[in-house]
């Protein structure tokens, strides 16, 4: 396996802001010269935390549940306590730098996937809708084919500004506290035609971030014609990443978790619907 600590501040040689992160872990399968190259599609996950921290729980655990159905599996620790546009540049410059690193991960760069949790869905979203964004692209200097990810997945997102729904400490540290930002970043307002297709889960019961985020989002999906999957399940709390013992304090047998955890089963099948699949070279 392909494990290491890559600074895409570094690697693209751009400034290090104060307290930056800006930093992705690899989990990548090595090609092993005893049978068949293998090219993969890859997945960069992004944890959320509220924009304040980088859940550890939304982040290895699920690379390699990835890594077992053979994804070139990526976590990005990006800044927090930070503003737009940085959190939303390091993770286009995640992007850019899987695929312009795919010969040495065996990616295939037409299938390149974002996946983010809470306000890592946020982001994640962003990716998915921002991916044009003049600030970013002027700070990293990359055109726009190698920021745009060919999906997203977005596990119970903060996608929308609205008083009424909003994960309002993750709006306030993203926007910097200006209102007509975080107006600006709430996601349903960014979808286009143009969009990337996405796969959404939440719970009902999710009494942190409301459904209502993800009900928006893919409301706006709809309107403009983009691909989009939406799973409501009745039961579970926040921050369920994997819905296994290893993400969460509670049982195996929990009725939440059990019922949830199909989430990622059905996120792979909808990914592998769009030809996100290892083939042979």
């Amino acid at each position: 396996m392909i494990n290491e600590k890559i600074d895409l501040y570094g690697y693209f040689g751009l400034k290090r802001g104060k307290d930056a992160e800006g930093y992705l872990t690899s989990y990548v399968p090595s090609n092993t010269g005893e049978i068949k190259q293998k090219l993969r599609p890859a997945v960069i996950i992004i944890p959320g935390g509220a924009y304040r921290m980088c859940s550890e729980r939304e982040g290895e655990p699920v690379a390699i549940k990835f890594l077992n159905e053979g994804y070139a599996a990526f976590v990005l620790n990006y800044s927090v306590f930070t503003a737009y546009p940085v959190p939303l540049a390091e993770a286009l410059a995640a992007v850019a730098y899987v695929r312009r690193n795919a010969q040495r991960f065996a990616v295939d760069v037409n299938h390149v996937a974002t996946l983010g949790f809470s306000a890592g869905g946020h982001l994640a979203g962003m990716t998915a809708t921002m991916f044009d964004d003049k600030k970013c692209g002027e700070m990293l200097g990359i055109g726009v084919d190698e920021l745009r990810p060919n999906a997203t997945v977005l596990c119970y997102p903060v996608t929308t500004s609205d008083k009424a729904y909003a994960h309002a400490e993750s709006f306030r540290i993203i926007s910097g506290g200006d209102s007509a930002l975080a107006d600006y970043l709430s996601l349903e307002k960014r979808v286009n035609a143009n969009s990337v297709p996405s796969f959404i889960w939440h719970t009902a019961a999710d009494d942190c971030v409301p459904v209502n985020n993800s009900l928006l989002l893919a409301e706006a999906y709809l309107k403009c014609g983009v691909p989009c999957a939406l799973h409501v399940f009745e039961k579970g709390w926040h921050g369920l990443s994997l819905c296994n013992c290893e993400t969460n304090d509670q049982t195996e047998e929990d009725a939440a978790l059990v019922s949830v955890r199909k989430w990622f089963d059905l996120a792979i099948d909808w990914l592998r619907d769009r030809n996100f699949a290892v083939k042979v070279k």
